[in-house]
């Protein structure tokens, strides 16, 4: 197991951690999640060995295998297959010693080592690693490329693949999917889902938590916080625990205005001298209770746009692609007022090239690209952080756009992304990739854009901040061009999908799922054998397939009617324990008057938790059943 004991942790003057406590158990897949700068690649850096610890430390069974993900990669001109399979370090090891036992023709050497290959099961490790990369979106005859051939983008991907090679015990992983489409992340769940050893990931990806993780560590306030279950549910318990922290922490402030209020009343009073003395003492002796911080650090909205015409942009049979050659064509489709897409596509489809062709940054190869003379784009590019003046602040960049703005009113909103006090004028260049993307957002948000075309915005993005960034565009006045990964801004931000597939653009009737559906039915497709059976009789075929329709009617039938009946328990008892917790946590709850019903509250509350887990187990069961049924 990985325990970590009284742990402090700085780099340079500021503290990242301080007496933290942590036990993770063979075989926990955890998320490990936190705002940025809390000091989480630190900590993945301490694991690893290249950090020491202040104080305390982490105690990693010796005997385990680490497998990360290096940040670099050099321009190798070995083939991308024989780099993933560098990634076993034992089989690399043993193959070294066969061909050196084979150089001095001792066979005696050679029987073992290939005992030792077999008990590895080396001889199926080209065809596990020609999977990975198959799974991690290279096609086959890009597995003899040289490395050095590959974009940084691809790069990353065969890290990735390295690290997943190799025979780990603890795997660590820091923002995984950042450089992934969104195939390549639900491959990547499935793949994780059943790896053997001990996960810790870093992630910002609410969806890719929620689907691997087992335990989620929260790293907050120089400590660390152990959370069983995945993200959704750490994210209610911890909603609860900062509910009682907030409710504890209000109670003792009434406990130390009472003891001070005796102090200053009594402490000059001879006869009350020594009580007011022990008062003095109790209060020193108090272990304060911190208040609770649950507000986000980031405000910020997009401004109602000056015009909205409609429509916004129109493509007229256009054809996109670099050097002449076109990877998009025919594509005939337009933008209008209040439009909210999602592009979704594999990884080269031209999903970028689109969105450039939308923003004027590519002209179409032929067509056209016709734009309403009111409009006004704001776009995040996947390089828009590159665009940034590292040597200067992010002040000087607002000001840049509004030379007569006031300073004040420029701090102000940039505040709002939670550039604050000094922080506006130091140089961009220091600044973590999640606080580049904050001022690459802020200076598109300063524009009061009609149109937005942000291509993954939420790289490098915290939690927090890509809440804030749901919650704005989910008001946003404007029309919305979206491509990410990020499945829960997908959802939440967009009501129609684009699919670019196939070198064309066209609309996309389903969800997410319906999407996810048909990319495994586009894959089997891909793996069937040619030809099929003629013979085969349709009208038979039609039969069999309504009389499953209606057996799964009736099966469903009985399930839909509990899940309404439990949704309806859900509600009550949510409804009944955000009363209960309201009292708890205000401050007549602790008067004297309401003691009988404070305690009567208590046991209610503990009761109301007890259902609700209970019922939300039952819920969970019955919408699974559903689910299954199709």
């Amino acid at each position: 197991m990985i325990q970590i004991k009284h742990l402090a942790l700085r780099r340079g003057l500021k503290e990242l951690l301080n007496d933290a406590t942590l036990t993770l158990n063979p075989g926990y897949k955890a998320g490990l999640t936190g705002a940025n700068g809390v000091g989480k690649s630190s900590l993945f850096a301490l694991l690893r060995g290249e950090l020491h610890a202040d104080a305390g430390g982490a105690e990693i069974p010796p005997h385990w295998v680490i497998a990360h993900v290096a940040q670099e990669t050099p321009a190798l001109a070995q083939s991308a297959l024989d780099f993933v399979l560098d990634g076993d370090s034992e089989l690399r090891a043993l193959e070294a010693r066969l061909a050196a036992a084979e150089a001095a023709g001792d066979g005696m050497a050679q029987g073992h080592l290939h005992d030792a290959l077999a008990h590895i099961d080396a001889y199926s490790a080209p065809a596990r690693a020609a999977r990975l990369l198959g799974g991690l979106g290279f096609d086959t005859d890009e597995h003899a490329r040289p490395v050095s051939s590959f974009s940084g983008g691809w790069r990353m991907r065969l890290n990735l693949a390295q690290a997943l090679m190799c025979r780990s015990d603890l795997l660590l992983l820091d923002e995984p999917t950042n450089h992934l489409d969104l195939e390549t992340v639900l491959w990547l769940e499935e793949w994780l889902k059943s790896y053997p050893g001990t996960l810790l990931v870093i992630s910002h990806d609410r969806d890719f938590l929620d689907a691997i993780c087992s335990h989620i560590v929260e790293m907050a306030q120089q400590d660390l916080t152990l959370y069983t279950g995945n993200y959704s549910q750490f994210e209610v318990m911890r909603a609860e625990r900062m509910t009682r922290q907030q409710a504890d922490f209000d109670k003792q402030q009434l406990q130390i205005a009472h003891l001070e209020n005796f102090i200053r009343r009594f402490k000059a009073k001879a006869s009350k001298a020594r009580q007011a003395q022990s008062r003095v003492k109790a209060l020193e002796k108090l272990e304060r209770i911190a208040p609770a911080h649950v507000h986000s650090p980031f405000d910020f909205h997009f401004a109602t746009p000056d015009s909205l015409p409609n429509p916004l942009l129109r493509l007229d049979e256009v054809a996109a692609g670099y050097n002449g050659r076109a990877i998009l064509s025919g594509v005939a489709l337009s933008v209008e007022a209040g439009s909210r897409i999602g592009l979704l596509g594999v990884n080269g489809a031209g999903k970028s090239t689109l969105v450039k062709v939308l923003a004027g940054e590519l002209a179409p190869l032929s067509g056209q690209c016709i734009a309403s003379p009111t409009i006004r784009i704001g776009y995040f590019a996947q390089h828009q952080l590159e665009h940034l003046r590292l040597d200067e602040s992010p002040l000087w960049h607002l000001q840049k756009k509004a030379p007569q703005a006031r300073e004040q009113e420029l701090r102000s909103f940039l505040g709002g992304f939670n550039f604050r006090g000094d922080m506006v004028n130091d140089p961009v260049g220091p600044m973590s990739g999640g606080e580049k993307a904050r001022l690459a957002l802020a200076l598109i948000v300063w524009d009061r854009p009609n149109l937005l075309l942000l291509d993954e915005p939420t790289n490098h993005l915290d939690l927090e901040m890509r809440h804030a960034l749901t919650m704005a565009l989910q008001d946003f006045p404007g029309a919305l061009l979206v491509v990410s990964h990020d499945r829960a801004l997908l959802e939440s931000t967009t009501d129609s999908f684009w699919l670019v597939a196939g070198g064309t653009v066209r609309p996309f009737d389903g969800d997410l799922e319906d999407y996810r559906q048909w990319r495994l039915a586009q894959l089997a497709e891909d793996v069937r054998p040619a030809g099929g059976d003629a013979s085969v009789n349709r009208k038979e075929q039609k039969r069999l397939e309504a009389e499953e329709r209606q057996r799964l009617s009736r099966e469903r039938k009985p399930l839909q009617q509990r899940l309404a009946k439990l949704e309806r328990e859900l509600e009550a008892l949510g409804a009944e324990k955000s009363e209960l917790d309201a009292f708890l946590a205000s401050t007549e709850a602790y008067a004297d008057s309401n003691r009988e019903r404070l305690t009567v509250c208590v046991k209610r509350q503990g009761e109301v938790s007890a259902q609700l887990e209970q019922v939300e187990e039952d819920w969970l069961a019955v919408q699974e059943a559903l689910e299954a049924l199709g």
